[in-house]
């Protein structure tokens, strides 16, 4: 199950994955504010119904307003917060459940190293990567006896459209396929040991 902001942006995504699997029933998507309780709660109960269950949630959704904090408007604030923080709650409170009842399963937060190294201009995005590390490493201690595996991803710069634009020298930049990549890894991973927190970046940062 693919969510996204917008059906456009989903319904892509859903036909590309689908002709990759070769068997389009396989996928499927939907828009969905992860802000919105209803919207997350009507999304995991379909994903169970659709799917027979549940196994693995991936928190993904993130954005980021950047500027001083003595002119960041309450509204970039509470977009930052609502997506970043109460977004990944919603969407584990919603699965936990569905987790359990299938004898366990994964989730999976992306934070940033932001939410470790903080920057200027960057106090909203910070302290929502910052509060979304703490809330996965507590959620993983309530779990893990439910042989339900919590883990933060904290990826240092990505080259996406995460800031609305790509540069020309983002080639030093860690790929989106890199923290799949990791993704991945950790659903490989054997069931006696759990990697709680991974730090990934570029191995070659651009200096300066």
């Amino acid at each position: 199950m693919i969510t996204g902001r917008t059906a456009e942006a989903v319904d892509r995504a859903v036909s590309e994955l689908g002709a990759e699997t070769g068997d389009p029933s396989r996928v499927a998507g939907t828009a969905v504010d992860v802000s919105d309780r209803t919207g997350v709660d009507a999304l995991v109960a379909g994903t169970v119904r659709l799917f027979g269950g549940l196994d693995v949630v991936v928190n993904n959704a993130g954005v980021g307003v950047f500027g001083n904090v003595e002119t960041m408007s309450d509204e970039d604030w509470r977009l930052m917060m609502d997506t970043n923080v109460t977004g990944p709650f919603f969407v584990t409170r919603a699965a936990i459940p569905a987790l359990r009842q299938a004898g366990g399963g994964w989730v999976i937060n992306i934070a940033s190293l932001a939410g470790r190294n903080a920057f200027p201009q960057g106090g909203g995005y910070c302290a929502s990567k910052a509060a979304l590390i703490a809330f996965s490493e507590s959620v993983m201690q309530e779990v893990r006896h439910d042989d339900i595996r919590v883990s933060v991803i904290m990826p240092g710069s990505v080259a996406t459209d995460f800031s609305g634009h790509h540069r020309d020298d983002d080639s030093w930049k860690l790929s989106p396929d890199d923290v799949a990549q990791a993704v991945m890894d950790l659903l490989r991973h054997p069931s006696r040991s759990l990697p709680s927190r991974i730090e990934i970046r570029p191995s070659r940062p651009k200096k300066g």
